[in-house]
C-alpha cells in the first residue's frame, strides 16, 4: 500500500501544455503515474504526450469518468480560479506547485475543499511520491533519478514514510535514507507556504494507519506548531510509529525567515529549542545533524526487526530483479519457493507467476495450459519450423536451430497476438471515451476496413473457417470466469465478429486473435505475449528439428509445401 498515490490513481494535469507542466507531465508517465489528461482554459480539442486536454476539470472529469488526483503547474495569481475549477469538478486530492500564493486565495481554496470534502498539498510543494509506484508533481526531477534514489518496499514488504517542510530535502531524505539501507513507502512535501492544506499532523496520521509504513521521519522547521502537535499526537498514542526527525533552523532569529514563508519565529512562538522538546519529551528520535538521521532511522528499524531494512547485499547492488532470489538450499520465484510450487502448480500456471508476479488460482492455471498447448506447433509450413529445419539440415545444433526458429517469430509470425489484444483494447478505448457500444464501434471499423482493405490481425485464417483451438479456449476462459462482457477484450472480439457477420463476409477471430484477447482480460502485459507465443512454439520446434537431423539427409530443399504427414492418426 501507499498513502495519496498510488499506480492506479487517476491523474489529471492543470497546466499541462506550458512547458513546466509538459516536463513534469513526462517526469510522471515515465516513471508509471497513470497520468490521463490535462486541463489548459482554450486549449481543450489539443493533445500533450497523446493525452488529452480539456478547457476545465469538469469537462476532464465527465470525459474521463472520473479523476482522483489533479496536479496543477499553474502560476500564483491564477492557482486560485484553477484549485476551485478541480475541487467543484469532484476531484478529492488536488497538489498545488506554486508557490507565494496570497494567504486571502489560499485560504479561500481550503474553504472550498472543506465544504466539499477534499484535500490539498501545498501550494509550494514539489508534491507527492510513492517509489515503485508512482509520483505526483516533480519530486526526483527525472524518472531515473526518481527510480534510482527512492527505494521502494519489497511485496509484501514495508517502508518509512517522509514528511517534509523542504521540497529539495523531500528528495534528499529519501536518498540518504537509501543510502543507508532504508525502504521507503511514501514522501509528502506539504508545503512551504503559510496556509497549507495537508499538515504534518494529518499525513503522520495517514501513515500510521498504513500498514505499508513502518516509520515516520520527519524534516521538520521553525516556525508554525506543526512538530508540537505532532508531538502531542504521539504523547496522547494516537501516532504509535517510531518517530524520527529533524529539525531544521537552529540558528535563525526571531523575526528571520528560514527559507519558506511558514519558516519564521514569531515571538516565542515555533522556536527550534521548543521543537525539539516537544518531539523528545514525547518520545521520538530527534537528530541535531541532518547527517546523523539516516543511520538513527536504521537503527529504530534494526531494533523492530522491521522489513523496511535492505540487506547488505542489497545495499551493495549495483541493479535489481525482482524475478527470482537464490539463496543457499532455496531458490524463489516472485516470492514463491519453486520446490514447494514443484507438483502443486502446472506450468501455465508457472510461466503466468513468473511473467505477471501472480500466481493464478487453478482455473486459469489450466487456462494458460490450454493456450500453450493451443500453439505448441501448426505443421511444418510456418516460418519457424521451417527456418528451424533448414538450419537443422546444416549440421548446426539443435540449440542453434531453434535459436532460428526463435529469430522468425515476429510481428507477422506470432505477433498477431499482441496487435489483435492491442487493437481490441483501441475499440474499448473508443466505446468509453465516445460514450457509444461496442457494436457501433465494431460497426465503423468494418466499414472504414471494407473500404481501406485493411486486415485485422487476429481475425480470419488461411485455413480454418472454424479453429476448433479458439472455440477450445474460450471454453476454458468462460470457465476461469472470464466473460465476453462490453467491457472486455473478449466481448470488443464478439463484436467485430457480429459486424461482419451483419454484412454477409464472417471472419471469425482465430487462435491468435483468442490468445491475445485472453492474455489482456487476465491483465497480462501485452509486451509479453509474444514471448508466450515463443515459450508454446519451443516444444514443437524442438521436435522438427530433431526430426530433421534424424531422418532427413543434410542441406536438402525443403519444399515448403509439398510434403506429408506419416505419423499416427488422430481420431
Amino acid at each position: 500500500m501507499a498513502i495519496l498515490i498510488d499506480e492506479n490513481k487517476k491523474v489529471i494535469v492543470q497546466g499541462i501544455t506550458g512547458r513546466e507542466g509538459q516536463a513534469r507531465t513526462r517526469l510522471m508517465l515515465d516513471y508509471g503515474t497513470k497520468v490521463v489528461g490535462g486541463v489548459t482554459p482554450g486549449k481543450g480539442g489539443s493533445e500533450v504526450f497523446g493525452l488529452p486536454v480539456f478547457n476545465s476539470c469538469s469537462e476532464a472529469v465527465a470525459t474521463l469518468g472520473g479523476v482522483d488526483i489533479s496536479v496543477l503547474f499553474v502560476p500564483a495569481q491564477g492557482l486560485k480560479d484553477a484549485a476551485l475549477d478541480a475541487i467543484n469538478a469532484g476531484i478529492k486530492l488536488i497538489v498545488l506547485v506554486a508557490d507565494r500564493v496570497p494567504v486571502w486565495d489560499a485560504m479561500e481554496i481550503a474553504a472550498a475543499a472543506r465544504a466539499r470534502g477534499a484535500s490539498f498539498v501545498g501550494p509550494n510543494t514539489l508534491g507527492i511520491a510513492s517509489p515503485g509506484k508512482a509520483v505526483v508533481g516533480m519530486i526526483g526531477g527525472r524518472a531515473e533519478s526518481a527510480r534510482e534514489w527512492f527505494k521502494p518496499p519489497l511485496p509484501g514488504g514495508t517502508g518509512v514514510g517522509i514528511i517534509s517542510r523542504s521540497g529539495g530535502m523531500s528528495s534528499s531524505t529519501a536518498y540518504y535514507l537509501g543510502q543507508a539501507g532504508v525502504r521507503i513507502s511514501s514522501i509528502v512535501h506539504i508545503g512551504g507556504d503559510a496556509v497549507l492544506g495537508l499538515r504534518i499532523p494529518e499525513v503522520a496520521k495517514m501513515f500510521e494507519a498504513d500498514p505499508a509504513t513502518d516509520a515516520i521521519v520527519v524534516f521538520g522547521e521553525i516556525g508554525g506548531s506543526q512538530e508540537e502537535e505532532l508531538a502531542d499526537l504521539i504523547a496522547s498514542k494516537v501516532i504509535t510509529k517510531p518517530v524520527a526527525a529533524y529539525i531544521g533552523g537552529k540558528a535563525a532569529k526571531a523575526g528571520t525567515r528560514f527559507s519558506h514563508a511558514g519558516a519564521i519565529i514569531e515571538g516565542n512562538r515555533g522556536t527550534h529549542a521548543g521543537k525539539v522538546a516537544a518531539l523528545r519529551g514525547a518520545g521520538a528520535t530527534v537528530v541535531d545533524a541532518f547527517g546523523d538521521l539516516p543511520n538513527a532511522v536504521a537503527s529504530l528499524l534494526r531494533a523492530r526487526g522491521s522489513r523496511s531494512l535492505m540487506t547488505e547485499a542489497e545495499i551493495k547492488a549495483v541493479w535489481t530483479t525482482a524475478i527470482t532470489k537464490i539463496e543457499p538450499n532455496k531458490v524463489a520465484v516472485r516470492g514463491h519457493n519453486i520446490a514447494d510450487l514443484m507438483g502443486r502448480v502446472s506450468f501455465g500456471a508457472a510461466v503466468y507467476l513468473i511473467l505477471s508476479g501472480r500466481l493464478p488460482d487453478e482455473r486459469t492455471g489450466r487456462l494458460l495450459d490450454a493456450i500453450l498447448v493451443s500453439s505448441i506447433d501448426h505443421g511444418a509450413t510456418p516460418p519457424s519450423c521451417l527456418a528451424a529445419r533448414t538450419v537443422a539440415s546444416t549440421g548446426a545444433s539443435l540449440s542453434q536451430s531453434v535459436a532460428a526458429g526463435i529469430l522468425s517469430i515476429n510481428r507477422h509470425h506470432g505477433g498477431a497476438i499482441e496487435d489483435c489484444a492491442r487493437y481490441l483494447s483501441s475499440l474499448l478505448e473508443r466505446a468509453s471515451q465516445q460514450r457509444r457500444t461496442l457494436d457501433e464501434v465494431a460497426a465503423e471499423e468494418v466499414t472504414r476496413i471494407k473500404s481501406t482493405g485493411d486486415r485485422i490481425s487476429g481475425f480470419g485464417h488461411r485455413i480454418h473457417t472454424k479453429d476448433p483451438r479458439t472455440v477450445r479456449l474460450f471454453e476454458l476462459a468462460a470457465e476461469a470466469g472470464l466473460t465476453d462482457a462490453p467491457t472486455t477484450h473478449i466481448g470488443a472480439a464478439r463484436a467485430v465478429e457480429r459486424a461482419f457477420a451483419a454484412i454477409g463476409k464472417p471472419l471469425p477471430i482465430n487462435v491468435d486473435g483468442a490468445i491475445g484477447a485472453i492474455l489482456a482480460d487476465l491483465g497480462l502485459d501485452p509486451r509479453v505475449f509474444n514471448g508466450i507465443f515463443m515459450i508454446a512454439r519451443t516444444p514443437g520446434l524442438v521436435a522438427h528439428v530433431t526430426e530433421e537431423q534424424t531422418r532427413e539427409r543434410p542441406m536438402r530443399r525443403i519444399d515448403p509445401v509439398n510434403h506429408a504427414y506419416d505419423g499416427p492418426f488422430a481420431g
